[in-house]
C-alpha cells in the first residue's frame, strides 16, 4: 500500500517538470510513511511513497528495477495471489530476489505481459516503464478501490494516486462547472470526472500504454462484471449457491489475511463485517477487532452487537467509544486532507476509526462492497416495492402532496418517518431513470443549479450535464433489481465508499483490505437472481442466511442503523459561527461570485428553521467545497 506519482514528457517542456516530482512525493508522505524512492530516464520520471506491508525489508522499496535493469515498476496496492504467481514464474525458471508481491508483478508483467492483469487478484494503481522501448504503461484495479487520477496536455502525462500531487506537479487548477453542479447533488463527483478541468479519474479495469512515437493508446479494458444469470440445467438452487458463496468469501479472506505486519478487522456489529471476523478468526488466533461507538447516539451505538461476535470468536477487541465533541475535534482533519470536495459526513467517523486502530496494526479487514452487490440498502427494499406496484405503495405515492406538506428532519422519529415518505412518493411517481438519478442525491438538478449563480450557470456545458446524468443512469432498464446494483458499482461504490475509506485510510498510513470486492466473489454476485439477494421482508438475503450458523442470532432481524454525523446540532451550535461569519457569510460568497447569494440565505434560513429536511447535507456539502476551495485557489 503506497502512492505513486509519475511524468511522462513528449517532450523537453515535458521533462521541465521533473523537479516537481520530489513536491508530488511530499504531498503523499500519508500514504506511504515508510519510504521514498526516485526513478528518472529519458521521458519518463517516477516517484514512489511506501506503507511496507509484505516484505518490509529494503528489498521491497520502490520504484523497483529488475535486475537486468529493463523495466522499472512503481505499484500501489497488494496481490493477494501472488504466491500463486510466483510460483507459476518459479516453474518457468524465473528467479527472485525478494519477498515482495511488487516483484512478483513486474516478472509476471515481463513474462506475460498485459495479458496478466486479469489474472491480478488484488487492489492496484501501477506504472511499468520499459527503458528499451521508452514506454509506459499504466494500468489500474477492477473497481476503483485504488485511486489513480492523470492528466494530458501536449507536452506530458501525469498520473498520482492523489490530486493534491497533481497540484504540486503545476497541473494548472481551473474549476470544472459541470463537476460542482453534480457534486452539489450527489456530494461526491462521479468518475471520469474531477473538480478540475483536465484531471480525470484513471478508467477502472483498464490499461493505457504511453510511448515517445505513438504517445498515448486509448484506454484498454482487461475486465467486466459478469452479468449472466444462469437458467435452465444451469441454475443454482439457493441452497447451493449459499454453499458457493461461503466457499468464495473464506478464500477470499484467506489471502487477504496475508501480511508482514500486525493484521486486524473493523467489527461495526452489522452482518458483513461480522461475517469478515468469523472467517477470519478461523485462520489465527486472537485476531485484532475495533469497534467504534457513540456516547451521545445510542440509537447508532452498535458495539453491543460487535462485542457478541467478539465474544463468540474470542478476538482480541478494542472498543473506540467517541462523543460528539470526538468526532468535531477531528473534523479539520478530515477536511484538510480532502484535496476534492468529498462530503459524506460518516468520512468522520471512518477518519477516528482508522486513526485508532492505526495505533494497534497497519492493516485492517472490512466488510465494505457487501451491501452494493447483495442489496443491502434500504433504497433497494424501496426500489423493490415500486417495482411489485401494490397497493401499499400506489397509496403512499397518491398521498405526496401530504408528506409534502409535513416538517421533514432526521433529528426526529416522526419527522424522519415524514422525509422518507415524501422521497418514496417522489421516486414511485419517477421513470426508473429518473428515480435512480434522485435517490443517488440530496438535492436534485433544479435545486442544485439554483444555488448556482448566473455566471456560474453560464459557463455550464449543457450537453454535459445530459451526458453525464445518462452515463450514470445507463444500466437502468427497470428489468431487475440487480442493474440497480449495477448502477450503484459504478456511482455509489467507486465515487463514495470507496473513495471515503481510501482516504480516511490512507491519511492515517492503514491499509484495508475489503474481502467482498474479490472480483470472483463480484461475478458470482451478479450471476445470482434478484430474488437470491432481495424479497420482500429480507435485504443481501443469500448473506444473510449462508453465515446465520457463524454468527449470534441477536445480529439478525433488527433494522439497519447506519450513522448520522449529529450535523444539524453542531450547525446549530459549534459550527454555527464557521457558517454565517466565515464559509457561508453573505459578502465572501457574493465576492467569490460561485453561488447565488440569495438562494444560501434560503438554505441558512431552512437549516435553522423548524423544518430543516436534507438542508444539513447540503450546507455540509457548500461548507466542504468552501474550506477545499479556501486552500486550493486563495
Amino acid at each position: 500500500m503506497c502512492g505513486i506519482a509519475g511524468i511522462f514528457a513528449f517532450n523537453e517542456t515535458g521533462k521541465a517538470f521533473f523537479p516537481k516530482i520530489r513536491e508530488a512525493n511530499l504531498m503523499l508522505n500519508r500514504r506511504g510513511p515508510d519510504h521514498s524512492g526516485f526513478y528518472e530516464h529519458g521521458p519518463v520520471s517516477l516517484t514512489h511513497a511506501r506503507l511496507s506491508i509484505i516484505d518490509v525489508s529494503a528489498e521491497g522499496n520502490q520504484p523497483r528495477v529488475d535486475e537486468l535493469g529493463r523495466y522499472v515498476i512503481v505499484f500501489n496496492g497488494e496481490i493477494f495471489n501472488f504466491k500463486t504467481l510466483r510460483k507459476s514464474l518459479e516453474d518457468e525458471g524465473v528467479k527472485f530476489f525478494s519477498t515482495s508481491d511488487t516483484e512478483v508483478l513486474l516478472k509476471s508483467y515481463i513474462k506475460w505481459g498485459t495479458d496478466i492483469f486479469k489474472e491480478l487478484n488484488g487492489f492496484f494503481s501501477f506504472a511499468i516503464y520499459d527503458k528499451q522501448e521508452q514506454s509506459l504503461v499504466i494500468c489500474r484495479d477492477r473497481y476503483g478501490i485504488k485511486p489513480l487520477f492523470w492528466h494530458i496536455d501536449e507536452d506530458k502525462i501525469c498520473f498520482a494516486s492523489e490530486l493534491k500531487a497533481l497540484y504540486a506537479l503545476g497541473i494548472p487548477k481551473e474549476l470544472d462547472y459541470n463537476s460542482l453542479l453534480q457534486y452539489l447533488h450527489l456530494n461526491y463527483i462521479a468518475a471520469p470526472n474531477t473538480i478540475i478541468k483536465g484531471i480525470e479519474k484513471f478508467p477502472i479495469a483498464n490499461w493505457v500504454k504511453i510511448d515517445v512515437a505513438n504517445k498515448v493508446s486509448a484506454p484498454t479494458s482487461y475486465y467486466q462484471i459478469k452479468q449472466e444469470v444462469a437458467s435452465g440445467k444451469k441454475a443454482l438452487t439457493y441452497e447451493n449457491a449459499s454453499k458457493q458463496l461461503v466457499n468464495l468469501l473464506d478464500d477470499a479472506v484467506n489471502l487477504r489475511m496475508e501480511a508482514d505486519v500486525p493484521l486486524g478487522a473493523f467489527l461495526s456489529g452489522g452482518i458483513d463485517s461480522s461475517v469478515i471476523v468469523a472467517l477470519a478468526s478461523s485462520k489465527t488466533k486472537d485476531l485484532n477487532t475495533f469497534s467504534i461507538g457513540y456516547k451521545d447516539e445510542p440509537f447508532y451505538d452498535e458495539t453491543s452487537y460487535a462485542k457478541l461476535v467478539a465474544d463468540k470468536y474470542k478476538t482480541n477487541h478494542t472498543v473506540f467509544s467517541l462523543s460528539n465533541d470526538d468526532l468535531l475535534e477531528h473534523l479539520f482533519s478530515a477536511l484538510d486532507y480532502f484535496d476534492e470536495p468529498f462530503a459524506d459526513s460518516s468520512a468522520l467517523a471512518v477518519n477516528i476509526l482508522c486513526k485508532l486502530t492505526r495505533q494497534k496494526v497497519k492493516v485492517a479487514l472490512s466488510g465494505d462492497g457487501a451491501d452494493e452487490i447483495f442489496a443491502g440498502y434500504n433504497k433497494y427494499m424501496a426500489e423493490y416495492k415500486i417495482r411489485q406496484n401494490n397497493i401499499t405503495g400506489k397509496t403512499v405515492a397518491a398521498l405526496h402532496p401530504l408528506w409534502k406538506a409535513m416538517p421533514k428532519s432526521r433529528n426526529n422519529p416522526i419527522f424522519n418517518l415524514f422525509r422518507q415518505l415524501d422521497r418514496y412518493a417522489e421516486g414511485h411517481n419517477l421513470s426508473y431513470k429518473d428515480r435512480y438519478y434522485r435517490w443517488a442525491g440530496f438535492a436534485g438538478d433544479k435545486k442544485s443549479m439554483d444555488l448556482l449563480s448566473a455566471k456560474s450557470q453560464q459557463k455550464l456545458v449543457k450537453e454535459q450535464i445530459t451526458s453525464r446524468k445518462n452515463a450514470i443512469t445507463s444500466t437502468i432498464e427497470g428489468k431487475t433489481i440487480t442493474e440497480v446494483l449495477r448502477a450503484d458499482m459504478d456511482l455509489v461504490l467507486q465515487n463514495d465508499m470507496l473513495v471515503k475509506v481510501d482516504m480516511m485510510s490512507m491519511g492515517n498510513s492503514l491499509e484495508v483490505r475489503v474481502p467482498f470486492l474479490d472480483y470472483r466473489v463480484v461475478d458470482f454476485a451478479f450471476s445470482l437472481p434478484d430474488s437470491f439477494k432481495i424479497n420482500e421482508t429480507l435485504k443481501k438475503r443469500i448473506v444473510q442466511d449462508s453465515f446465520r450458523h457463524l454468527l449470534p442470532k441477536e445480529l439478525y432481524n433488527r433494522p439497519k442503523h447506519g450513522f448520522e454525523v449529529p450535523l444539524l446540532n453542531w450547525f446549530r451550535n459549534e459550527l454555527r459561527s464557521f457558517i454565517e461569519d466565515d464559509l457561508l457569510e453573505n459578502n465572501f460568497i457574493a465576492e467569490q461570485g460561485i453561488f447565488n447569494v440569495e438562494e444560501i440565505k434560503k438554505l441558512k434560513q431552512k437549516l435553522f428553521s423548524s423544518n430543516p429536511e436534507d438542508s444539513h447535507a447540503r450546507i455540509w456539502g457548500l461548507i466542504v467545497f468552501q474550506y477545499w476551495y479556501k486552500k486550493y485557489f486563495i
